[in-house]
């Protein structure tokens, strides 16, 4: 999902349906007496027990229905012969499941009509083949995360800000079964043994799991949401996160091959940073990803993706950021690109940065860019190298061009509030100047951050090489003084600096 984006949340009345339960049972069977009988519906039948009783307030409607739910599904899972639904299309497998619920409804003299019948085969139909309860939140292109905090609490995060759905499960074992489907499609499994894991899911977002006994009060789950269509560095513009010079020098950067490290907190933006200067990169480039769980979403013909991978049950098999990268190098790529640096697998990045992989992207977690040097200093010590502190800290300003900070401000909005060079080495400091930066003026009425980006006046030692590489970039924008904000020219990225 765009992590820059700043969208208003609809109520939650508009975003779950309610069943309502004065429409009598004849709208039902008359709706269950024009749908084509079930093709995939074997001979036996089995009997449901009683409804649940209705509660007096909306939560315990919102938990009937669930109740309903359920044990519809779990009549449906019976009936239906599972291996003959994979070669059903959409409609046609909603027309059959419509069917079996309007049938069962008028058993259980269920008192729903027609467009209930229909909201209700469509939950059903995703407890069958999608994510239960969730899909309707990862169908929401405004969501940016999913964060449930066991079977009781589900919040999302729109435009920035958290806000607690209605969403609920039936129960643990419900939210159980979720996590289970979600971690066993990509190989992946969480229990007591290994209580912790991550994974994605199918469209790429990323899914973080943690279950008892860590999880104290139940399973917790959190989801970052992926647009389906990448942001570009224009979008960013568009949205505010940075001004239209700055992602004009970004892109000019990563053409001519300067090697970018983009620097934030959890949220901030990185990945979706990434993934829009990345397609700066040619397409005539070998590029190599390598990732915990694959979420980049990389545009180019010629890319190779490798995922690192847990230990098995025996602890045994697990194949490391580190041990990746080490293979990447010998699969002659362009460009090495790693989705977050979090190990000893810093130092072969650098060698690899530093023997012809130039150009090569990746993110760590950090406040500022000077943190970010730290950072990295202490991941190569902790891959206990027989190698001194002043030798690490000349790979590293030999290896790194520029540092990206992203940001996530306290109103929900995400900018870039510093792009900086490494220029180098003196005496045993690495030396950095600040090209860019996003100054904080004020708050607004509402405590939004106001601020303005700003040239500090400092031309960058890579502008050599960027002009030299043929790529156009107007001078003046270095200029002291504050960036104006949004698009300054008709023209995409791609045609300003082909």
């Amino acid at each position: 999902m765009g992590r820059f984006s700043s969208i208003k949340t609809p109520s939650p009345s508009e975003q779950t349906p309610q069943i309502v339960e004065d429409i009598v049972t004849a709208d039902v069977q008359e709706t269950a007496a024009h749908i084509t009988p079930v093709e995939v519906v074997k001979t036996k039948q089995v009997k449901l027990g009683p409804a649940p009783k209705l509660g007096a307030g909306e939560l315990a409607e919102n938990a009937r229905v669930l109740k309903d739910k359920l044990r519809i599904h779990a009549k449906l899972i019976d009936d239906l012969d599972l291996s003959l639904i994979d070669q059903l299309d959409g409609e046609e497998l909603r027309k059959q499941i419509e069917t079996q619920v309007a049938e069962i409804a008028v058993a259980e003299k269920m008192k729903l009509n027609r467009g209930e019948i229909r909201e209700f085969t469509k939950s059903i139909i995703d407890e069958m083949t999608g994510l239960g309860p969730l899909e309707p939140l990862l169908a929401d292109p405004t969501i940016s995360d999913i964060l449930i905090n066991t079977h009781e609490h589900v919040f999302i995060e729109r435009g920035g800000e958290l806000e607690e759905t209605d969403v609920k499960f039936a129960d643990e074992a419900h939210l159980l079964r979720i996590i289970n489907k979600i971690v066993s499609a990509v190989g992946r499994r969480v229990d007591e043994s290994q209580p912790m894991t991550d994974a994605r899911l199918m469209d790429g977002s990323r899914v973080n799991v943690a279950v008892a006994p860590i999880a104290v009060d139940g399973p917790l789950v959190s989801i970052r949401k992926f647009s389906k269509n990448p942001f570009t560095l224009d979008d960013l513009v568009g949205f505010g996160a940075l001004p239209d010079v700055v992602a004009q020098f970004l892109w000019a950067a990563c053409k001519a091959k300067t090697t970018i490290l983009i620097s934030g907190g959890t949220g901030s933006g990185k990945t979706t940073l990434l993934n829009a200067m990345s397609q700066a990169i040619s397409h005539k480039e070998r590029l190599i990803t390598i990732e915990d769980a694959a979420e980049l979403q990389l545009l180019q013909p010629h890319v190779a993706r490798m995922e690192t991978r847990p230990p098995n049950l025996e602890g045994k098999g697990e194949i490391r950021q580190r041990e990746l990268v080490k293979n990447a190098l010998r699969m002659r790529p362009d460009r090495v690109i790693l989705g977050e640096v979090r190990g000893e697998e810093a130092f072969d990045m650098l060698q690899a940065m530093n023997t012809g992989h130039e150009g090569s992207l990746a993110t760590l977690h950090a406040n500022t860019p000077r943190d970010a040097l730290t950072r990295l200093e202490q991941m190569v010590a902790m891959g206990d190298m027989k190698i001194s502190p002043e030798a690490v800290a000349g790979q590293i300003a030999n290896a790194i061009g520029l540092i990206v900070q992203a940001q996530r401000l306290s109103d929900g909005q995400r900018k870039i509030t510093s792009v900086s060079e490494v220029t180098g080495m003196e005496g045993r400091v690495i030396q950095m100047q600040e090209i860019f930066n996003y100054t904080r003026t004020g708050s607004g009425p509402n405590y939004e951050v106001i601020g303005e980006f700003r040239a500090t006046g400092i031309r960058p030692q890579c502008l050599h090489e960027i002009l030299t590489g043929g790529h156009k970039v107007d001078e003046s924008i270095f200029e002291p003084g504050v960036l104006p904000v949004g698009k300054v020219s008709e023209k995409t990225m791609a045609e300003l600096i082909p």
